[in-house]
């Protein structure tokens, strides 16, 4: 592994397509999966849900202070210590994507309204 990362944070994007009326139901259940991801696993940093116009997708953005943190957190939906497998069937997704990224570059805006960017090197 190297130091970048092992120093850097790493998000999980998992996007559904569904069916539009299922939207709404979803995006319910996912804010508070990630509530109780935040309770539940050391690492966690971030999370969001956000919806397509169409009604037909969902993204679930979840940010860890590491890697390992990320992993750890999906682990525990594999062995059943959460019910996320339960989601896609409950919400009868067609497609489940998922995806995993190490963050290269992030940019914020702080409470002095000065952009701050940190870069990896």
């Amino acid at each position: 592994m190297s130091a970048f990362e092992k120093n850097h944070s790493f998000t999980q994007l998992i996007e559904f397509e569904i069916e539009p009326h299922q939207q709404e139901p979803l995006v319910l259940a996912l804010v508070e999966q990630s509530e109780r991801l935040a309770q539940d696993h050391g690492g966690f940093l971030s999370a969001s849900v956000q919806v397509s116009d169409d009604g037909r997708r969902v993204l679930n953005y979840l940010q860890w202070q590491t890697r390992e943190a990320g992993e750890a957190a999906f682990q525990g939906f594999e062995s059943g210590e959460q019910d996320f497998w339960q989601l896609i069937l409950a919400y009868r997704a067609r497609t489940v994507t998922f995806g995993s990224f190490q963050v290269r570059s992030s940019i914020a805006r702080s409470h002095d309204n000065a952009l701050h960017c940190r870069l990896a090197g």
